[in-house]
């Protein structure tokens, strides 16, 4: 069994958020103080019919279990049940786990957030730190992380790529019919399928809404909108960029980046293609990767780094940028080499002129840490201890 490095509340209720198969439910379902809980399961036909007559019923069967926690999983496809779980919250001492792998309708639907009486953890793909030893690089930039992966290591019976592939096919299915379809999300399919293989492809570059939009035959606003969609809908992030000025002209767009690399190589249709190391895209798979982790790890920690790019106008870019809570800042340039040349460091030595008191870091895949002209030269898992102080 893998330890999740989220760390739930046992005190306060609390929303979960995250994509379809980060693991919530099984995450929930591990720990110690949601024994003899009440368990009520959203996604079930019955169940959400049955709360979406009558939420009132809900307070009836608290009382009658005497349960100290409800889990209530799912709990945007019944919205009207959160002015219930509002109501539970203030006249008893029943606390509510809250799982949802869609905000989007939550944040739009004129839902009852609980006026700030839940706490709100988020769930990702499995990390490095959890899967330890378990974690392959390269198996990970091809297909990704998702929980239900690891049950197609142990099987001698399973071709594990095979099923794999099967399974990150399906679970695009899913997620366009069940996240989109069924919630209602647009109103018109087909533009959407055509604009999910282009953000695919756009992945950590600075957003142009209006190219997508040209190659997409719908307006600027409904590419910014699906965008909305991806990050309510917990399937990606966006990286800002850096917003203090410095001595060039910055490129002023988000980035976006999908959640986890095996479901965007689904959306490229990618997934039986190799991803042979010292390519563009294995590059640009190991960048997206590590950044991600970043912001995984970030949250899980709970620990207020802010996270942006920096790329002036002239091309010079910095991939990641980390700001302390006390303002202290970081520079990441990420390189999926395990030989760093004097040309890979030639922005962060660009930028130390212009922020002297600063770290530099280069995340890369040496075997052994080096420090060159004030730069940091890191394998990725001591960039990750560095970066976090682990």
């Amino acid at each position: 069994m893998v330890q999740r490095l989220a760390k739930l509340s046992q005190t306060q209720s609390f929303f979960l958020f995250g994509a379809r198969g980060t693991g919530k439910s099984t995450l929930l379902k591990q720990q110690p103080f949601f024994k003899d809980s009440l368990y009520i399961n959203l996604l079930q036909p019955t169940e959400q019919e049955k709360y979406s007559i009558n939420p009132e019923m809900l307070l009836g069967e608290i009382k009658a279990s005497q349960a100290k926690w409800v889990i209530i999983d799912e709990v945007q496809k019944v919205l009207k049940i959160l002015d219930v779980v509002h109501e539970a919250i203030e006249t008893s001492k029943v606390k509510f786990a809250l799982t949802g792998s869609s905000s989007r309708k939550l944040k739009r639907g004129d839902a009852n957030l609980l006026a700030g009486r839940a706490v709100v953890f988020s769930l990702y793909p499995f990390t490095s730190i959890e899967l330890k030893e378990n974690f392959d690089l390269n198996w990970t930039l091809s297909f990704g992380s998702l929980p239900k992966l690891t049950e197609f290591e142990s099987s001698e019976f399973l071709d594990r790529k095979k099923e794999t592939i099967r399974y990150l096919n399906s679970y695009l299915h899913t997620y366009i019919k069940e996240e989109i379809l069924v919630e209602q999300l647009i109103r018109n399919l087909d533009p959407f399928r055509l604009f999910l293989p282009l953000a695919a492809q756009m992945e950590g570059e600075p957003l142009n809404y209006l190219k997508i939009a040209k190659q997409s035959g719908v307006q600027h606003k409904t590419i910014q909108s699906y965008y909305q969609i991806l990050v309510e809908t917990h399937l990606g992030f966006f990286l800002e960029p850096y917003g203090e000025s410095v001595r060039k002209v910055q490129i002023k767009a988000p980035k976006f980046y999908f959640f986890d690399s095996g479901v965007k190589r689904a959306i490229e249709k990618k997934l039986t293609l190799p991803l042979s190391p010292k390519t563009t895209e294995y590059g640009n798979q190991f960048e997206s990767w590590f950044i991600a982790e970043c912001f995984r790890i970030n949250s899980y920690l709970e620990a207020d780094l802010s996270f942006s790019y920096l790329r002036t106008k002239d091309d010079a870019e910095i991939d990641l940028v980390i700001k302390n809570p006390d303002g202290k800042l970081t520079f990441v340039e990420i390189k999926s080499s395990n030989m760093i040349l004097d040309s890979h460091l030639k922005y962060l030595k660009h930028f130390h002129k212009d922020f002297p008191n600063s770290n530099f870091i280069c995340a890369c895949q040496v075997d052994k840490p080096e420090k060159r002209d004030g730069v940091l030269i890191l394998n990725w898992r001591d960039a990750i201890n560095e970066i976090f102080k682990l």
